[in-house]
């Protein structure tokens, strides 16, 4: 349990999170596009989950920062597939092929971010089967998208109060410095990459899940954010629960972005079962929470307990209304 000072300490820094705050970039651009969250197919999800068939077809696009690009154009180019297959898998589905925009100076200056998509491509076994290529820029850029199909979705609009909050974290990584990257998938053996990704779809299919978020650069407790905000829900984060490397402080642990991290809405009956897939694969999952009825999103370590949004007094990604907003 954290201390009255750490703990305010952390509150005021997850309230103040630039990370956090930058995800209402996404409710912005969704207000210029006229999109909501009340189209056929809504805006919040990971991935823009389409009708086909008996099932969905998934779409996502990834860009990345100039200063990502230009600081580590290697894992750059790695994490235009990672970052993709895993928005794919929180929705419930498989990915099937990505393509890719890559911005360089010269030929030189693409290669480490082509070569990093390359091995990510080889070792999730998901194609590049096309793009754009522009080696006459002064900086390198990129951004890569996905198309990936579900037969059973989960989406970051059908969590439901009285569901647990179950986090799924691996650990078995380090930090990608400068960067607040966790690291666990360069190393990794290709049938493990494969086989952690497959819980997702199956989670999905067995009903033991409606609602995932792939935990992005908001953390963990932005990533709840944004799902409660999608579901019209509120959530209370137990700090004192969240899976963490015994090495790593909690006030930068909660401001990571892991390789493989994932938070399920799931109903009392089966958050012993969840948790049971994903220890068998030696990823720490643990229950952090609960999804109850209201707008707030809260934190809390033993008796102490704060709010970090209201979505009654402002809205992060989306462009639904709320009371009193």
């Amino acid at each position: 349990m954290l201390g009255a000072a750490a703990f305010d300490e952390i509150a005021r820094g997850l309230r103040a999170s630039a990370s956090l705050k930058a995800k209402a970039d996404i409710g912005l651009a969704a207000r210029r596009l006229g999109l909501s969250t009340a189209d056929a197919v809504p805006v919040g999800d990971d991935c823009a989950a389409i009708p086909s068939g008996d099932g969905w077809l998934l779409l996502a696009l990834e860009g990345f920062m100039n200063g990502f690009v230009a600081g580590d154009p290697w894992f750059a180019g790695w994490c235009g597939v990672m970052v993709n297959v895993s928005d794919v898998a929180a929705m419930g589905g498989r990915p099937i092929a990505v393509v890719d925009a890559v911005w360089a100076d010269g030929e030189e200056g693409a290669a480490p971010v082509l070569e990093g998509l390359r091995a990510a491509s080889e070792r999730f076994g998901v194609p590049v089967v096309g793009g754009h290529t522009n080696l006459g820029c002064d900086r390198g850029q990129l951004s890569v998208a996905i198309l990936g199909r579900a037969n059973a979705l989960l989406t970051s609009f059908d969590a439901r109060p009285g569901d647990r909050l179950v986090a799924a974290i691996d650990l078995r990584g380090r930090y990608r410095e400068p960067f607040s990257n966790w690291e666990a998938a360069t190393d990794a053996p290709a049938a493990r990459l494969r086989g952690d990704l497959e819980l997702l779809p199956r989670i999905a299919e067995a009903g033991l899940s409606a609602a995932a978020k792939d935990v992005s650069q908001g953390g963990v407790v932005g990533t709840a954010a944004m799902l409660a905000e999608c579901s019209g829900v509120a959530m209370e984060i137990d700090l004192d629960a969240v899976p963490r490397p015994a090495d790593v402080d909690l006030d930068r642990w909660l401001a990571s972005f892991p390789s493989y991290g994932y938070l399920l809405a799931v109903a009392p009956k089966d958050v012993a079962a969840v948790k049971a897939l994903f220890a068998a694969r030696d990823i720490a999952a643990a229950e952090i929470g609960e999804v109850t009825a209201g707008t707030r999103v809260s934190v809390r370590s033993g008796e102490r307990s704060e709010t970090i949004w209201d979505f009654a007094q402002a809205s992060l990604i989306t462009t639904r209304e709320r009371a009193g907003a």
